[in-house]
């Protein structure tokens, strides 16, 4: 499963924040706004939009369902479930096996500050991606010792940061692609 919209990166984390995190990705479709959805037919040039559309794909690819419902209105999840279903028990060929994400490495921590919106946005999809247990904070702001620590890592003060043995990444864009590519089923 994946989620698409023409909002930006920082929106799908504070909407996945808001639904208490996500178990699948999100694409943002906001630069060039709509090439997706416009090359899947359901960009909405006059609003700025795009349709609340859902496709399903089979195992190998092939469309098997689309539909639109409108930017206002719901989808029937109960319909939604018995189509996956009726397309599952339709598919006759071997299904590839399903490869589990790598995961962090071993001693792998994230570096925030409070009062920091790029350190929110890293927590976000540390949250989302439910890692809480797996990925420990260190907050410089409030802990001198990691602050020292993180300088003595990476040279710089930054925050946030992801630190993997002797690689550290400061970017929260960059964080939360490390994190999504190596902690999520994609």
């Amino acid at each position: 499963m994946i989620g698409i919209s023409i909002d930006t990166v920082y929106c799908h984390a504070a909407w996945a924040e808001q639904l208490g995190g996500v178990s699948f990705p999100l694409i943002s479709d906001f630069h060039p706004k709509g090439e997706i959805a416009k090359s899947m037919g359901v960009y909405l040039a006059d609003r700025g939009i795009t349709d609340r559309a859902t496709v399903i794909l089979d195992a190998g690819g092939t469309v098997r369902y689309a539909q639109s419902v409108g930017p206002p209105n719901r989808r029937d999840v109960e319909a939604l479930v018995a189509e996956c279903q009726a397309i599952d028990a339709s598919w006759a060929d071997e299904l590839p096996a399903a490869v589990a994400p790598q995961g962090l490495a071993a001693g792998a921590e994230l570096y925030i500050k409070d009062s920091c919106m790029f350190s929110r946005w890293a927590m976000s999809a540390r949250r989302n991606l439910h890692l809480e247990q797996t990925l420990p904070l260190r907050n410089v702001s409030q802990d001198q010792a990691a602050l020292d620590e993180l300088v003595r890592l990476g040279g710089k003060p930054q925050a946030p940061a992801l630190v993997i043995g002797d690689q550290v990444m400061y970017e929260s864009a960059e964080i939360a692609a490390h994190l999504a590519k190596n902690c999520s089923w994609t």
